[in-house]
């Protein structure tokens, strides 16, 4: 997985570059074509929608966390304590054993909880992704074609060693989706196992 995304991340550099390449050295080609940038991400976080989104995200985000730490205090109780005990020597060596087996156990379902937190976080970041990505292209379609821009490129996904401030849109662009009627974002039931 890991590899693939090394590769599409070479991919974009390397059509960026030849971009780039074709851009800059066919000036004269290009001169009266008009460039636009956009900061995509600058736009998710900015806009109304994508800060009502942020915010779901934001509380998922802060309930989980609260989770793992108070699984991690107890976890941290229950080791200290098993510690303090063995150190006493007030437990046999049978009981030990047993103690310490019921703290792996809860350290691995503390693990499991902190897989499956990154796992949800990751599925509703993408969620928010796929609503809001092309719902802003179209207000990108829509404003460049008013504007008669050739092209436009997100400086947020590809490396642009140039962009001049007045060709970036991403105000216009977020000062557009704000315009557009909005669907209320609908809180989606949290999935994964509930522990």
């Amino acid at each position: 997985m890991n590899n693939l995304k090394v590769t599409q991340k070479n991919v974009y550099l390397i059509a960026g570059f030849v971009l780039m390449f074709f851009i800059f050295t066919n000036s004269n080609v290009f001169a009266n074509d008009k460039i636009g940038f956009i900061n995509l991400r600058e736009i998710m976080q900015n806009s109304t929608n994508g800060k009502k989104l942020g915010d779901e995200f934001k509380k998922l985000y802060d309930k989980k966390n609260e989770a793992i730490k108070t699984t991690e205090t107890d976890l941290k109780k229950m080791k200290d304590a098993l510690d303090k005990q063995a150190a006493s020597g007030l437990l046999t060596p049978a009981a030990r054993k047993e103690k310490e087996t019921v703290y792996q156990k809860k350290l691995r379902d503390y693990q499991i909880l902190i897989d499956d937190t990154n796992k949800e976080l990751k599925a509703k970041d993408e969620e928010i992704a796929a609503k809001l990505i092309p719902e802003i292209m179209k207000v990108v379609r829509a404003v460049a074609e008013r504007e008669k821009f050739t092209l436009v490129m997100d400086i947020a996904s590809m490396p642009v060693p140039y962009a001049a401030k007045e060709n970036d849109i991403s105000k216009k662009i977020i000062e557009e989706y704000n315009k557009q009627p909005q669907q209320q974002p609908q809180p989606q039931p949290p999935s994964g196992n509930k522990k």
